[in-house]
């Protein structure tokens, strides 16, 4: 074979190696492959949802009947509507719950629903047939003992679960004297809230503080009409403040959400409800507290901001001021003028799309951390 053949041969059997090279990914290839985060999974599952999804996203609301129907499907649907709100009229047995529940988080799209319930005791508890309702928050704090409130957290947070609710409206983390509330004292409140939050977390159900700043010290019903707090920002910030602070401090963000209040707290806002104030939402919650979860509204249903607001606008305030979810319980038209609403002020602008984004992916992130 002359020289030029035997070159050619060579070059083309050194061709073929490199070839056949390339089509193999080798074992350190594999191990230098960075595995998907949680954060990539959020930021895909986002960026894959339009801004109507993303806004169905931050509205709960609450729906009619003991069985999905057409009204709750269309609601579910039509305005994707990301989470659900149950009351005594939706619980009439654990199967039917079971079945309700699963019917509900069919209509889910790319992320579950969260499905909640205010199951904090005492007088306050849902479906008392068959769930049972733990003590009052008072009558807990009484006995001095905080394990008990970590037991029963523990113990309605697993029923919870097997009826397929993943989000429960408690703790109460306010200071006072009403017997949904633990103690007069913020750090005992603090002390049982903490307990609380353990046995929530055991159970691996989602636990809500609420009413952000405190409304112990409060005279008026929210749900009829708004009132006001006369205390100093410092007497807030030793008492009534104490239990969030704790829990913020020493629990991942991703296991709790923060309820904030319909009551005015003229040392922080005086033109504001805490749940129309970034005030409050921002600048104390999230920037001096560092509190980075989901925070939800109490009902834009209540007398003390239905009554001096419209629907349309009342969503839209609540994003503004920096809340996550905005609840709306009872009324279809209501929930219905919340979700477009806050859809209309973000398709002009009003509200970008950043600040949407950051909200849905708090609210994303811990669906995918809470996925049973």
């Amino acid at each position: 074979m002359g020289i030029s053949k035997r070159f050619f041969a060579l070059t083309l059997v050194m061709l073929l190696v490199l070839l056949a090279g390339c089509g193999k990914v080798s074992e350190a290839d594999k191990t230098d492959a960075k595995p998907q985060t949680l954060d990539d999974k959020v930021n895909a599952i986002v960026a894959d949802m339009t801004l109507p999804e993303k806004v169905g996203q931050m509205v709960m609301i609450g729906v009619y009947g003991t069985e999905i129907n057409d009204d709750s499907r269309y609601m579910l649907n039509q305005y994707h509507i990301g989470g659900v709100i149950f009351f005594d009229r939706n619980l009439q047995s654990a199967e039917q719950t079971k079945k309700l529940t699963a019917d509900l988080q069919a209509q889910a799209a790319k992320v579950p629903l969260f499905i909640a319930i205010d199951e904090e005791g005492g007088t306050v508890a849902r479906g008392k047939g068959f769930i049972e309702p733990p003590p009052s928050a008072q009558s807990l704090g009484q006995t001095g003992d905080n394990t008990q409130a970590e037991s029963w957290a523990q113990k309605t947070g697993t029923r919870l679960k097997d009826l397929g609710i993943n989000v429960n409206f408690a703790p109460v983390a306010d200071v006072g004297t009403n017997p949904r509330e633990f103690s007069t004292d913020g750090r005992i409140v603090a002390k049982f809230v903490a307990a609380a939050a353990q046995g929530y977390e055991s159970a691996h159900v989602i636990y809500t503080l609420k009413h952000f700043p405190g409304i112990g010290r409060g005279q008026v019903d929210s749900h009829i009409d708004k009132s006001e707090i006369p205390a100093t920002k410092d007497e807030l910030m030793a008492q009534d403040l104490v239990p969030f602070k704790e829990i913020i401090a020493n629990h991942s963000p991703e296991n709790f959400m923060i309820m904030v209040s319909h009551l005015i707290y003229p040392a922080l806002d005086k033109d504001h409800t805490a749940s129309l104030s970034a005030e409050v939402q921002t600048k104390l919650l999230r920037q001096e507290l560092g509190f980075n979860g989901v925070i939800v509204t109490d009902s834009l249903g209540m007398g003390a901001v239905s009554k001096y607001g419209e629907f349309r606008n009342l969503g839209v305030q609540a994003v503004q001021a920096g809340a996550d979810i905005a609840l709306v319980c009872h009324e279809y038209a209501h929930e219905t003028d919340v979700y477009l609403g806050i859809l209309e002020a973000a398709e002009k602008g009003i509200i970008s799309e950043e600040r949407i984004n950051e909200s849905v992916k708090r609210i994303v992130k811990m669906k995918l951390l809470h996925k049973s």
